[in-house]
């Protein structure tokens, strides 16, 4: 079973637990009837910021929908240690899958950060939709290059570089188009 449906079926789980109907979460979630329904349905996930808006909308933590174990004591993640990815399709319009999230903390309970290590395949298409959800984002550049769109404003980061952000003004994130990139982000999303 593909991340992508478990992390629906867990919607579709809280939804049905607290008594809502899918076109009420979708209301409280600021999201369409048909995102909402991918998300339940789909094993492709468009991005980070409609699954934001869905625990927002069900009060808990975006880490409930990414959770495996709840550990309380600390989260050690080793590099060789083989983790399952979170594929998105950062709201491309062919929903090609072009970025792997992988947790560093997915066995954390309780916690407010979400830190991931993503791989992102380099750009072949420029359709894509800018995203937004209240919280902050730090990226780090650990291999290749990025290029952020934040607002009207465009950054291009390298090997090393960072940044630290309001992630409610809309933003895009993208590989270099002729080799991708490798980053450290930390998202943090109040309830």
């Amino acid at each position: 079973m593909g991340k992508g449906i478990i992390i629906g079926n867990k919607i579709k789980a809280l939804r049905e637990s607290k008594n809502m109907t899918i076109e009420q979460l979708a209301d409280q979630a600021g999201l369409s009837l048909e995102q909402l329904v991918a998300l339940e349905d789909s094993e492709v996930l468009t991005s980070l910021a409609p699954l934001i808006r869905v625990s927002r909308a069900l009060g808990v933590r975006l880490g409930t929908f990414l959770d495996d174990d709840d550990s309380l004591g600390p989260v050690v993640c080793r590099k060789d240690e083989s983790e399952e990815s979170i594929s998105f399709s950062n709201n491309k319009t062919s929903a090609r899958r072009h970025m792997n999230y992988y947790s560093l903390a997915k066995s954390k309970s309780g916690r407010q950060m979400e830190p991931f290590v993503i791989n992102i395949q380099a750009c072949t298409a420029k359709d894509f939709i800018m995203s937004s959800h209240e919280g902050e984002e730090f990226i780090y550049v650990l291999e290749g290059a990025i290029k952020i769109t934040y607002g009207k404003k465009t950054y291009n980061l390298f090997e090393g570089d960072s940044i630290f952000y309001d992630s409610i003004v809309e933003h895009h994130v993208e590989g270099d188009c002729e080799k991708g990139a490798k980053i450290l982000a930390v998202v943090y999303s109040p309830i």
